[in-house]
C-alpha cells in the first residue's frame, strides 16, 4: 500500500500545474497533476504535504486545506491512498522542478490537458464542491472502470 499526498495551488482562478516529463519510469509520466508525493517514514499527511510540495516548487505553504481522500485501485499497481489538498497562500519564489515543467494553468483549461481519468472527477469536485470529500477510483491498466465518492 502506498500513502500519498497531492495539492492544487490555487492563484488568480489558475492551478500551478506539474508537466510530468523529466523522470525516468514514471507512473505518472506524460500526465499533468499537481505536485505532492510519497510519505516518508514517520510523517504526518501535513509533513509530507509540506515537504514535497517544498522539494517540487521551492515554495512553503501557509494556508492550506484536506479536501479529500482518494482510495486508488489497479490491476497493475499497488493500492494507494492519496491526501487531496488544496492551497492559496505561501511563500518563497517558484523554482524549477526536477520531475517535470511546473505551470501556472487556468483552471477552465486543465480539462484539455493530458489527465488521469479519475484527476479530472475530483478535479471537478474541488472546483465545485466546497465540502470534504472520499473518492475510490478503480483502474484497469490506465482506463478507469469505476469509480465511487462520497461527500461529507
Amino acid at each position: 500500500m502506498r500513502l500519498t499526498t497531492l495539492c492544487y495551488m490555487e492563484k488568480d482562478e489558475k492551478y500551478l500545474m506539474l508537466h510530468r516529463t523529466k523522470k525516468q519510469h514514471d507512473f505518472n509520466g506524460g500526465k499533468w497533476i499537481g505536485v505532492g508525493g510519497k510519505f516518508e517514514q514517520n510523517e504526518t499527511p501535513e509533513e509530507c504535504l509540506l515537504r514535497e510540495v517544498r522539494e517540487e516548487t521551492g515554495l512553503d505553504l501557509v494556508n492550506y486545506t484536506l479536501r479529500g481522500i482518494i482510495t486508488f485501485i489497479s490491476d497493475e499497481w499497488e493500492t494507494e491512498y492519496m491526501y487531496l489538498y488544496t492551497a492559496d497562500k505561501w511563500t518563497g519564489e517558484l523554482t524549477d522542478c526536477d520531475e517535470g515543467e511546473l505551470k501556472w494553468i487556468e483552471k477552465d483549461k486543465v480539462p484539455l490537458l493530458e489527465l488521469w481519468e479519475g484527476d479530472r472527477l475530483f478535479l471537478e469536485l474541488l472546483n465545485t464542491e466546497k465540502r470534504f470529500f472520499s473518492m475510490k477510483l478503480r483502474y484497469e491498466g490506465e482506463t478507469l472502470a469505476e469509480h465511487s465518492v462520497k461527500v461529507y
